[in-house]
């Protein structure tokens, strides 16, 4: 499900003590909701654009600037963000979940394949242990990490099939599963089919990247 940043949000430590995270004066690395995709990324750059907004680098949930905001410029890029279906992530805890879900995304569907070690991607992305991320994960998204990670694993295997270059051994490697044998089993219980059943359904659809849940 979605994190929702409401009034009770829980604000920002610091030297900025009482300052959402987002609009720390001082902040130049921004995480944005939904940002899950290349044409996202896109979309989201036109808006700092449009705006005058100088971005030093744009990657799938985060916008690092080359500057910091003047405090007017926060509720229109807000206001920008939300109308092409994004948001910024305020609250400590949602800019973690954001930022391990956004390089889930990248390391399974935007880089070569293999097995990808979840504990190691936390640690990289957010400088946290695996325990900790995966029960804030499941407090606020309803379901684990290692849960999300599966079903972007699978959704990967869905795009792989319906491309039909790949053997399924072949598929199952790319997307970092042990054998053929073992995707077969994770997919058919995930989905109620075989992979090749799957692959037989012409008009099957792909579930977005943004909408996946349990």
């Amino acid at each position: 499900m979605a994190v929702h940043v409401g009034p009770q949000q829980e604000w920002a430590r610091g030297p900025y003590l009482g300052i959402p995270v987002a609009e720390d004066p001082g902040n130049t690395e921004l995480i944005v909701r939904n940002m899950v995709c290349d044409r996202c990324r896109s979309a989201v750059g036109r808006v700092f654009q449009e705006l005058g907004i100088p971005v030093r680098h744009i990657d799938l949930g985060e916008v690092e600037l080359r500057e910091a905001l003047p405090a007017d410029m926060w509720p229109r890029l807000r206001q920008a963000l939300q109308m092409n279906g994004f948001d910024l992530v305020e609250d400590q805890d949602a800019r973690v979940i954001t930022k391990v879900k956004a390089e889930v995304v990248r390391r399974v569907h935007h880089e070569a394949g293999g097995r990808v070690d979840l504990a190691t991607l936390v640690r990289d992305t957010v400088h946290r242990e695996l325990s900790s991320v995966s029960k804030l994960f499941s407090e606020v998204e309803g379901m684990t990490l290692e849960h999300y990670f599966l079903l972007q694993r699978l959704e990967r295997v869905k795009e792989l099939i319906r491309y039909g270059e790949m053997t399924f051994s072949e598929i199952a490697f790319s997307a970092g599963f042990s054998s053929a044998a073992h995707l077969s089993a994770q997919f058919k219980q995930l989905t109620g089919m075989t992979p090749t059943a799957f692959r037989q359904l012409s008009q099957a659809g792909r579930t977005p990247l943004d909408q996946l849940g349990p």
